[in-house]
């Protein structure tokens, strides 16, 4: 085991690298390249690139067969795991798309009719949801924007605009330029459901990094993530987790809600039960192999999600101390705090895209958000890694 392997768990670090073989091999001029990227675009592992061989195969073996025989249980499969490391229970109801906008904009359509529609929200949501809300505003729904600052007041203001007539309540359980854990999120999603709101939470940036416990919100709450990110899932493979006994008739709807008949006898839209009455119609699945490729690598490496946070909250930590060391401290905007930190480190700079550009010629990859850097260790890096990249972050930062 490496020393920057986890103290006191079975992780391997040598091994686990192995297994990333394509996206760690250094360049052709054999310059190696610094992926702090693990936030955004993390890295996909070898089994990846063998699950889409794999569904190519599969197409060519089996043609229309491949859907019952193979596609449909790997859906199922994939659901139930997603499920279980999101915390919830693995027997609960999923859909999924290709990403989160379809699903959230799916689950929009299908909020109960009003005189006039009113959702609270957050200033600080990603920008899919804050532009379809905003268009939703010109069109009179009625939107409540509450600010993100100040951080630790944000979950009074939040139960403070749930007010009775609220249609539905969208907030992220992590904020994406920050990396801040959005507090007290049961007592939020209580609130929202006491005044008849459908709660809908973004939990993109904590799925298989930071474990939420749901608590009186589980069996209420919407939640959407993707695999994108953290989960090394790659592009094309969002999921929403429903609420058993949910009764809501999508507008936005396609043919794979009701496989059984696209309409009843009476002339009427009908829906399948559980999460499939939030499907859209067909899909590439070759981002569902991808995703259960990677579900089986984060479960052959003993990496759930409780290890996977103890490795981020290092590696984070790390960095924090690095960038406090160089006398950067003052512009770092992630919390201190270990519990109210997610997967990254967020410091400001007025010259953040410039400073990214730069760090890409020296083959240091990050990214930015406005006027916000955004540093995202993953568990294939090296302690090294992470204090060469920071070192060169910390130079740039200078210039």
């Amino acid at each position: 085991m490496r020393p920057d392997a986890e103290k006191g768990s079975s992780f391997d670090l040598d091994a686990l690298r192995a297994a990333y073989s394509r996206f760690l091999a250094p360049a052709p001029d054999g310059a190696p390249r610094i992926l702090l990227t693990g936030h955004s675009h993390q890295a996909w592992p070898d089994v990846a690139r063998d699950a889409l061989a794999a569904c190519f195969d599969d197409a060519a073996r089996l043609v229309d067969g491949k859907w019952d025989a193979v596609v449909l249980p790997k859906l199922a499969a994939v659901g139930e795991a997603i499920l279980e490391r999101m915390g919830f229970d693995r027997g609960d109801a999923i859909a999924f798309g290709q990403n989160t906008h379809e699903l959230v904009f799916r689950l929009i359509t299908a909020l109960p009719r009003r005189e006039r529609q009113r959702i609270v929200t957050t200033q600080g949501e990603f920008h899919s949801l804050r532009r379809q809300l905003a268009r939703l505003a010109e069109e009179g729904v009625e939107v409540a924007w509450v600010s993100v600052e100040p951080r630790a007041t944000l979950a009074d203001r939040l139960l403070a605009a749930l007010t009775p007539g609220t249609s539905m309540l969208a907030v992220s359980a992590v904020l994406f330029e920050s990396a801040t854990v959005v507090p007290r999120l049961d007592e939020i999603v209580a609130r929202a459901v006491e005044v008849g709101a459908v709660p809908l939470v973004d939990a993109y940036h904590a799925f298989n990094v930071v474990p939420i416990a749901w608590g009186r919100a589980a069996p209420h709450v919407f939640a959407t993530a993707g695999g994108y990110k953290y989960g090394a899932m790659g592009e094309g493979i969002c999921w929403l987790r429903v609420p058993r006994d949910c009764a809501l008739r999508p507008v936005f709807t396609g043919w794979f809600a009701d496989f059984g008949s696209l309409s009843s006898g009476d002339g009427t839209v009908a829906y399948a039960p559980g999460g499939a009455r939030f499907a859209g119609a067909t899909f590439d699945p070759s981002a569902l192999y991808r995703a259960a490729a990677a579900l089986e690598h984060w479960e052959r490496f003993g990496l759930t999600v409780p290890r996977l946070r103890a490795i981020s909250l290092r590696q984070t930590g790390r960095i924090l101390e690095h960038l406090d060391a160089a006398g950067l401290g003052g512009d770092v905007v992630s919390p201190r705090e270990p519990e109210r930190r997610a997967g990254f480190v967020a410091v400001r700079s007025s010259t953040a895209g410039d400073v990214v550009e730069r760090l890409r010629a020296r083959r240091v990859l990050v990214d930015a958000r406005r006027d916000v850097l955004r540093v995202g260790p993953a568990p294939y890096l090296t302690d090294a890694e992470i204090d060469q990249g920071v070192a060169a972050l910390v130079d740039e930062l200078r210039r």
